[in-house]
């Protein structure tokens, strides 16, 4: 498909949260990235220059709001105002991790829903679509009164799995119940079963139990989340398969947050191999022997190819996606 089939001509713009993934895409896409700075006064406010014309353009502009999660937003919403101020015919944003997504809810009283405030505020600033990817609660897309493709890496984890021969006697684990339908996918592609590790914490101050729901003995075990963070559940769930009598353990993430203790306890816990994706960007130090990166670019580079063509995007999470 010629990416300008189209009736405006397609920018694609990258601010700092992840240049690399986002150079990828352009490639994919195969238009360079559009020309822009990010600059900071003295006092830390942001300034960012659009140093292209982009009138009458559909511009797609790439931002993951991780951490720096703050610095990362307020660069997004200034440049989402700086394009709409300059003319531009349609503002897509493409957020391969959505911040604060974990604030889905009221859990207890007096909390905010800090998920629906960042759909707000992108809203309110002048986005036109969204393009996220795996976000940690599906609902977020009822946040939007505007279009949002919701694409998940799970075709492109199966991948890996079936190019290195790694689904023979696998069985698919979700660490907790929220993420059965997630495992489940995983599963369908992999052709496998499916196990639930069932956490509980008995009394106040006591470590969670942890019960396996499933056949894992002699397993080839493959947990899968959308997000690693402190790595407390995977490491947990890792050394319960473990004590199961699961052959291996392999774990898979969309997300890579790493924050504290997690790269401590990835190195520690029984696992073969972590396989994780760069919608954020990982610096090096956080980069062990066991972390396995694929690319989520492909997905994205034909995401933003068929949404900028008006053809559909659910193919790209009905059936396996092949890297290349």
């Amino acid at each position: 498909m010629s990416i300008m089939s189209s009736g405006n001509h397609m920018k694609i713009f990258a601010l700092n949260s992840n240049k690399p993934l986002a150079g990828k895409i352009a490639k994919e896409v195969g238009i360079p990235l559009g020309k822009s700075s990010v600059k900071r006064f003295s006092d830390g406010e942001i300034q960012i220059n659009i140093e292209e014309s982009i009138r009458g353009s559909e511009v797609f502009l790439i931002q993951s709001t991780a951490d720096p999660v703050n610095d990362n937003l307020m660069e997004l919403l200034i440049m989402i105002d700086a394009l709409r101020r300059a003319s531009a015919a349609m503002i897509n944003v493409v957020i391969p991790y959505y911040g604060y997504a974990r604030q889905d809810r009221k859990a207890r009283a007096r909390e905010p829903i800090t998920a629906k405030l960042v759909a707000n505020m992108l809203q309110n600033t002048g986005v036109d679509r969204v393009l996220a990817l795996d976000l940690h609660a599906v609902q977020i897309q009822g946040f939007f009164d505007i279009p949002v493709d919701h694409l998940n890496a799970s075709p492109l984890l199966a991948d890996y799995f079936l190019e290195n021969s790694l689904e023979k006697d696998a069985v698919v684990v979700s660490p907790d119940h929220g993420g059965v339908v997630r495992a489940r996918r995983l599963a369908e592609f992999l052709k496998a079963p499916i196990a639930i590790i069932d956490k509980r914490r008995p009394r106040p101050n006591v470590s969670e139990v942890m019960n396996i729901i499933g056949d894992v003995k002699d397993k080839r075990c493959i947990i899968i989340d959308d997000m690693i963070d402190t790595a407390g559940t995977i490491s947990l769930a890792a050394e319960a398969l473990k004590e199961a009598g699961a052959n291996e353990v392999y774990a898979c993430c969309t997300h890579a947050v790493l924050s504290g203790p997690a790269i401590k306890r990835l190195d520690d816990a029984p696992i073969e191999q972590l396989v994780v994706t760069d919608s954020i960007q990982i610096p090096e130090e956080k980069k062990i022997s066991k972390m396995v990166e694929i690319s989520v670019a492909p997905l994205l580079g034909e995401a933003i190819k068929r949404i900028y063509g008006n053809e559909p995007v659910s193919p790209l999470f009905q059936n396996r996606f092949k890297r290349h």
